[in-house]
């Protein structure tokens, strides 16, 4: 028997690029995926599958005015999407496709009205960081950057050129300055794509980027 388009999503499990949700009961906590998927490799939710991969299927029509209220109302700048709905084991099941975004930071507002940043962690929505969303920022603005090729600069270059990660507290301890002075340099390499940043459950260390690898070649 063929498997169906969805139980094929389903039996991959929740990943970087996949959420499932039982239902949206509140759109600003879906808010909180958009946000993640933009911001980092785009991804699908499937709505009406519980999290175990069982297919519950939606209640009503109003999944899909939640996920719009999401974007709308809970996330800037706007977020785009197509969703797709699907009958399977007689049930319907919505699949919301978000796309990467090309105008990070993509932020969510928590229930206080405070507007957060959020990148997608294996199958988690974590904070991005203040680094990660200031090199965004940096990265967008007209005038661009520019790079004080400095003894720090040369400093964290040469180290990962011989070691594969480095965090900011490593660095800030490394080169004897400040966590924020260490902040400014990360975030200068990081708009100018020299370095890149790699996400784990538990911190976030940058690395040399490809990019900048193949140039050095």
């Amino acid at each position: 028997m063929k498997l169906h388009y969805i139980h094929k999503l389903i039996a991959q499990g929740e990943h970087q690029q996949l959420d499932f949700k039982f239902e949206i009961a509140d759109s600003r906590k879906i808010a909180r995926t958009f946000s993640a998927f933009a911001n980092t490799d785009g991804g699908k939710l499937l709505i009406g599958v519980k999290d175990d991969g069982t297919i519950a299927g939606i209640r009503t029509e109003e999944e899909e005015f939640m996920a719009e209220t999401a974007v709308n109302l809970y996330c800037k700048p706007l977020i785009e999407f197509n969703n797709k709905e699907w009958i399977v084991e007689g049930k319907k099941v919505l699949e919301i496709t978000i796309k990467p975004g090309n105008d990070k930071p993509y932020y969510a507002q928590d229930i206080n009205g405070k507007w957060l940043a959020y990148i997608r962690i294996g199958d988690r929505n974590m904070l991005a960081g203040k680094v990660i969303v200031r090199a965004w920022k940096r990265k967008k603005q007209p005038e661009g950057t520019y790079l004080n090729y400095g003894i720090n600069e040369k400093l964290i270059l040469q180290y990962l050129e011989k070691n594969e990660l480095i965090t900011l507290s490593k660095f800030s301890r490394m080169a004897c300055i400040s966590s924020w002075s260490a902040e400014k340099i990360l975030i200068n390499l990081l708009a100018l794509e020299i370095l890149e940043a790699v996400f784990d459950e538990n911190q976030i260390s940058f690395r040399l980027s490809e990019k900048f690898r193949e140039n050095e070649q």
